[in-house]
């Protein structure tokens, strides 16, 4: 773990998720980011040991923000309890009371952002669209679409040539030493998870017009699991009715796996900001609500 960075274990409505941990030092903090993995990943995702710049969590810190990356039900701590993993609408129900009980112990200042990677989005886009979560400001989500590029058959599994170009595309886009360090961030994705997986076009048609909360959207130049012309885009966010406001972002010289990459600081960086605008927005409506005063001090 990077400095500052700590292990945690929440209840998840009775099943243990762990996770990682990295709060701003001797202030409080602006908002909590809850980051939720892909598939065949860990919350070590976020944690980047290759490059010191690789690391959401210490950037996050640095810049005021609680972060908690959570090992998504299925992974971590809780792969004993569940083998075969969770369908996507029962790991919003575990991973949702897993945040609820983060906040209940821990400062979250404004309230909860989340950003999710792959199927990590998919979670995110469907606790913004269950309202499981009070607090939630806004999404941050990356590396998936809602039509398919590759052949759904390989979801789950790992290794080969076929795999690496869809998690990773050119490798010269990350440290080499990603690869050395990288087996602390892999893991076997649950059966039923990948079975649940395969089924996303059709789930997101109905989920993404109920999400209410502002959604960013960020694809990889050689993003290569999913369809991501301007068209398809358009179409993407042409579901999401409901949101107040949607940025989509093309981020260049990055693979799927933009974490692990050397576009991972700016990645990072450009997700906060967008977090940011959250906070303060959130301010503003509070100081709105508290009298004409407040708002001008806001």
């Amino acid at each position: 773990m990077s400095p500052g960075v700590r292990p945690v274990t929440l209840d998840g409505g009775g099943i243990p998720l762990s996770g990682l941990l990295a709060e701003p030092v001797h202030v409080t903090p602006r908002a909590a980011v809850v980051a939720l993995h892909g598939g065949g990943l860990t919350a070590e995702y976020f944690d980047g040991q290759a490059h010191p710049d690789l690391s959401l969590l210490t950037l996050g810190a640095q810049l005021g923000f609680t972060v908690l990356a959570l090992d998504r039900p299925g992974y971590g701590r809780s792969a004993a309890f569940l083998p075969e993993g969770q369908t996507l609408a029962e790991q919003a129900t575990t991973a949702g009371a897993a945040i609820e009980d983060f906040a209940r112990g821990c400062a979250t200042g404004a309230g909860i952002l989340l950003l999710g990677h792959s199927y990590g989005g998919k979670l995110a886009l469907r606790l913004g669209a269950d309202a499981l979560l009070a607090s939630l400001l806004a999404l941050d989500v990356s590396g998936c679409g809602h039509r398919f590029a590759a052949d759904r058959s390989v979801l789950g599994q790992a290794g080969g040539i076929r795999q690496r170009h869809l998690n990773w595309g050119p490798l010269r886009h990350y440290p080499p030493s990603v690869f050395r360090a990288g087996s602390s961030v892999v893991a076997a994705m649950p059966r039923r998870e990948a079975e649940d997986a395969a089924n996303w076009p059709q789930i997101c048609e109905g989920l993404l017009p109920h999400v209410r909360v502002p959604v960013r959207l960020t694809f990889a130049e050689h993003e290569a699991w999913w369809h991501h012309s301007d068209e398809d885009v358009a179409d993407l966010v042409g579901l999401l009715t409901a949101a107040p406001r949607v940025v989509v972002e093309r981020l260049p010289d990055a693979g799927h796996n933009i974490s692990l990459g050397w576009a991972a600081r700016t990645y990072h960086l450009r997700a906060l900001a967008f977090f940011e605008e959250a906070v303060r927005s959130r301010h503003r409506v509070a100081a709105a609500d508290a009298g004409p005063v407040a708002a001008l001090q806001s």
